[in-house]
């Protein structure tokens, strides 16, 4: 398995930053699952630099970001002719308030991994739960240290799609109704919402209850609600499934849900694509299922 890797400078320049949380917490199941690291340029000098990963043959140096790093990652995500040229995902630690994550190859990074259903994964949270996630899949033992990660019942989750995708978001909720039902609660915007409630009820959801608490639509300020409570920490995960083929008339807004999960990176995590959704809501039924055993 093959991850690009890189983090804005915050992430990275002092000994407790968010790369090297990251990398204390995982770096077992990293080592365990033999997963190569295609790390930007300041992003490997920085784990050199605090002697963590120390001899894995795993971590691999790519150019510096501007010197096209992150260009290589893009065109990998997508595809290169020549061994090792794919790329299975993206880990990339954000600074919301960098500008870095603006720039045309940042943008592409991300939508590429969309277009192509590859994990861009964009906070410390995510990382961990990706890589528990793939744990489970390998058929390794669940981390304890991942527990927090699957207290689902404790948590609340954000149900939100594109217009494109509502298709794919009411499959999604329909083959994993159960996972999605054990959140403490569950949000969405307008529509989205909407659907969801009417799909839990045809499923014997008490018509009397709403199975998600619906806000505004995305283009009427949706989006910045479920960001303030993410802020708030009163919202842990986020399953947004984006259609990266049009222009969307609310950019800024659906940009500020996305700075918010960064903004709390130990915190929420978030996926956007189906594919990589479902094969996280497999292996929380897997690892369930194991501490159940």
């Amino acid at each position: 398995m093959r991850m690009g890797l890189a983090a804005n400078t915050l992430h990275h320049d002092h000994d407790d930053a968010a790369l090297f949380r990251l990398l204390h917490a995982s770096g077992q199941g990293i080592r365990e699952l033999d997963i190569s690291l295609h790390a930007v340029g300041r992003t490997y000098d920085a784990i050199l630099r605090v002697g963590l990963l120390a001899d894995y043959p795993g971590l691999l140096r790519y150019p510096y970001g501007h010197e096209g790093g992150l260009m290589k990652l893009v065109a990998e995500v997508v595809g290169m002719p020549g061994p090792g040229r794919v790329l299975d995902g993206v880990i990339y630690l954000i600074n919301p308030v960098n500008p870095s994550s603006t720039f045309p190859e940042a943008v592409a990074l991300k939508r590429q991994c969309v277009i192509h259903h590859k994990p861009f994964i964009s906070t410390v949270a995510s990382a961990r739960d990706w890589i528990e996630a793939e744990r489970i899949h390998a058929g390794l033992n669940p981390d304890p240290g991942a527990d927090d990660l699957h207290a689902l019942e404790a948590q609340t989750i954000a149900l939100i799609a594109h217009d494109a995708m509502k298709p794919q978001m009411m499959a999604y909720a329909t083959d994993h109704f159960d996972v999605l039902s054990r959140f403490a609660h569950r949000v969405g915007t307008g529509t989205t919402g909407q659907q969801l409630n009417e799909l839990a009820w045809s499923r014997g959801w008490p018509q009397d209850k709403n199975w998600v608490e619906r806000y505004q639509s995305g283009p009427m300020g949706g989006d910045a609600q479920i960001a303030d409570l993410v802020l708030e920490r009163r919202c842990q995960r986020a399953i947004f499934f984006e259609d990266p083929h049009v222009a969307r008339q609310h950019e800024a807004d659906i940009q500020l849900l996305e700075r918010a999960v960064t903004t709390v990176t130990d915190e929420a995590v978030c996926m956007t694509s189906p594919r990589v959704a479902t094969r996280w809501a497999v292996a929380v039924q897997r690892r369930a299922a194991h501490r159940a055993g």
